[in-house]
């Protein structure tokens, strides 16, 4: 396995900050023959078969946008196929036009021709919204590699919340973007996060409930019946008087589902907003710990660890990020305050 600690400081995007509209195009074609055990099959699961690194809804959205042809003629995703047939596939690769591509400062942990693995800053949004149509690492990715204009998402593989810092993945093409999301979505790369939650844990242990979208208040996700299939591991690395930091595991990647799931089990990340309640400081704790508990920006949750198999070249690789500074002096006084 090949391993890489991050090493400290940034590589910022070039100034230049033109408008994704006038970016790259790339035209493709793909000429190819059905194999004869394709037989019986329907067309876009044929397809699949012979073009893996593509998603299913691409190439469905393909063939019924006309782009592809077999013996010359065009046929639905459900046709059946008898195996032989020839086809032949041109299309021109969709660009984001809608955004911006800025210059901001990025922390580059890792790059190759492939991927990038990046460590993202507290208080970074990722994808643009409402609110945020600007200044978003989505934005930054488009000026440090225009080609990312053809990738979806701009390669993001998947995401952190705003005040979340840590490793994010990102794919440089639509090939390593297919190939990465299926391994996330088959629970192939792991992603380990360090919090510091509020409350005395007596062990590790799993949290598996389901989480969906708050009822009442929208922007809250909640632990629901109806819900989607959530599953956290946790194990602990460190207790204090009143708080504990743990390693905590995904096997699956629901919006705040960390965040979520440690405050159903009664030990809210420290400093959430949402899910964190009211803040508490131990009895008699320092003036140190005490102003570090207040003044804590955001929830205390850090991506530091993410192993994943190549895209291109099958090895298995991992990386690790520190915490950033915020969260390491809170660590400290926490630290302190239990000697």
């Amino acid at each position: 396995m090949v391993s890489r600690r991050l090493k400290r400081g940034s590589i910022a995007n070039s100034p230049a900050a033109p408008r994704t509209a006038a970016g790259p195009e790339e035209f493709r074609t793909h000429a190819l023959s059905l194999p004869g055990d394709a037989a019986g099959l329907r067309f876009d699961q044929a397809l699949a078969r012979l073009l893996p690194q593509y998603s299913r809804a691409r190439l469905k959205g393909w063939i019924e946008s006309g782009a592809v042809a077999v013996d010359g003629r065009p046929l639905r995703p459900k046709d059946r196929v008898l195996g032989g047939e020839q086809v032949r596939i041109e299309v021109r690769l969709p660009v984001e036009t809608a955004l911006l591509a800025q210059a901001l400062p990025l922390s580059v942990v890792y790059q190759d021709r492939a991927l990038i693995i990046l460590d993202k800053p507290p208080g970074l949004v990722v994808h643009p919204g409402a609110g945020n149509p600007e200044h978003t690492l989505q934005n930054a990715l488009l000026a440090l590699d225009s080609k990312l204009a053809l990738v979806p998402r701009a390669g993001l593989v998947h995401r952190l919340d705003k005040d979340t810092s840590g490793l994010l993945i990102v794919a440089r093409t639509v090939e390593a973007h297919t190939a990465l999301v299926a391994a996330l979505a088959a629970r192939q790369i792991t992603r380990e996060y360090l919090a510091v939650c509020t409350g005395v844990m007596t062990g590790g242990g799993t949290i598996d409930q389901p989480i969906g979208r708050h009822r009442r208040e929208r922007t809250r996700m909640a632990v629901r019946p109806d819900g989607r299939t959530a599953i956290t591991h946790y194990r602990l690395v460190r207790r204090f008087r009143a708080h504990t930091l743990v390693r905590v595991t995904l096997e699956t990647g629901r919006t705040h589902q960390i965040r979520v799931h440690l405050a159903h089990a009664g030990f809210p990340v420290v400093g959430d907003p949402l899910y964190g309640g009211r803040r508490r400081l131990p009895a008699g704790c320092t003036t140190r710990l005490r102003e570090a508990l207040r003044d804590f920006p955001r929830q205390a949750l850090h991506a530091a660890r993410l192993a994943l198999t190549h895209p291109e070249s099958g090895k298995a690789m991992e990386w690790e990020a520190p915490v950033p500074a915020d969260m390491q002096a809170l660590l400290d006084a926490l630290e302190a305050d239990s000697a």
